[in-house]
């Protein structure tokens, strides 16, 4: 059962590749590294945890700043 949160994952942040607008595929590859990071603390393995950590902060941190800096700009 837990090896379909894995798979879930990785069709997810396939998926997001199909997505036209960046800031969707950012978004979409942050909710693939959250379902990551829950397999990764179900079967006790921290770099898949801290990974997806990083891919998350790393995947908001562009779409909100990058939002932020397209209104400040227009």
């Amino acid at each position: 059962m837990l090896s379909w949160i894995g798979w879930i994952a990785t069709a997810c942040f396939g998926l997001s590749y199909f997505f036209k607008k960046p800031a969707t595929l950012r978004l979409i590859q942050a909710g693939a590294a959250l379902l990551w990071i829950s397999y990764g603390l179900l079967i006790h393995a921290m770099p898949v945890v801290a990974a997806n950590v990083i891919v998350a902060i790393a995947a908001l941190y562009s779409t909100f700043m990058g939002a932020r800096k397209s209104e400040t700009t227009t």
